[in-house]
């Protein structure tokens, strides 16, 4: 490399109520050599930033062109109303969309719930941008329905939140261009699912081959020839599958062959879930 190249990096879109810290974290740890360039881009923005090269992945918000990017759900966000602490809504712990059918609902444009229809009555006008739509909340024009983390990311003192039970939720995604499946993108694949430094990144060894690229049928032939051929040892593979937020994964040790004479070793050890 000459002194006018620069280090590879890996470029990661995030969309406003994600936070990455954690991951980025493991990044740094595990690839320090790998600079990640972190970008905050519009939930409806992030597909195309994604499609124009200007990231390498993106942590989005569902749903994505599934034609043209690939996706792993990761996990489904609980949607509040936003509303001021003096509010009738706060004397419940939750409420319903029927609960909210005489207040005036504002929708901001950059919305993430895809309403057909927000309950309740419209505002005279949508606001452009959920920020605008919290001001407005503040100032006691209307109440807003957002994702938690939203809810959190605008925090003000002089509003609160209550859970409503039955308005529709925002999934977020790790998000990649289908002809742009990486390395790097697989190393955060990894990292997000929760796989260990040491994992084969999902890809098993080609079964039955020794180290020296032989197959597992001529060392068979040759035990059986020092042994007299006499039982051998027993067949113990494990599956090795673990689990860490809900997404199973397969082990770097499983499926083996037990390969002494005589007292075969059967059935490892299963993997251990993972706690976080």
């Amino acid at each position: 490399m000459t002194g006018s190249e620069a280090p590879p990096s890996f470029r990661l879109a995030y969309v406003p109520g994600v936070t990455p810290d954690k991951w980025v974290r493991i990044w740094n740890e595990r690839l320090p050599d790998v600079p990640l360039a972190l970008t905050q881009v519009p939930a409806a923005g992030a597909g195309r930033v994604l499609l124009d090269g200007d990231a390498d992945a993106g942590l989005v918000r569902l749903p994505v062109d599934r034609t043209l990017l690939s996706a792993i759900p990761l996990y489904t966000e609980t949607t509040v109303v936003l509303i001021p602490r003096d509010h009738l809504v706060t004397a419940a712990d939750e409420v319903t969309v029927e609960d909210l059918a005489d207040e005036i609902v504002l929708h901001p444009l950059d919305d993430v719930l895809g309403w057909d229809r927000p309950p309740g009555r419209p505002a005279l006008e949508r606001p452009a941008t959920t920020a605008d739509a919290v001001e407005l909340v503040a100032a006691g024009i209307g109440v807003l329905l957002v994702p938690l983390s939203l809810a959190r990311l605008h925090h003000r003192k002089d509003l609160t939140y209550r859970t409503v039970t039955d308005a529709p939720e925002s999934s977020v995604a790790l998000s990649w261009p289908e002809a742009a499946h990486t390395d790097h993108v697989e190393d955060f694949i990894g990292i997000v699912r929760g796989r260990t430094v040491n994992s084969t990144r999902g890809r098993q060894p080609e079964p039955g081959r020794s180290k020296d690229g032989r197959g597992e049928a001529a060392g068979s032939a040759r035990r059986k020839a020092a042994g007299g051929g006499t039982g051998g040892g027993r067949t113990g593979g494990t599956t090795g599958g673990r689990q860490t937020g809900g997404v199973a994964r397969r082990g770097t040790g499983g499926n083996r062959r037990g390969g002494s004479a005589g007292k075969g070793k059967g059935g490892g050890r299963g993997g251990r879930p993972r706690h976080r």
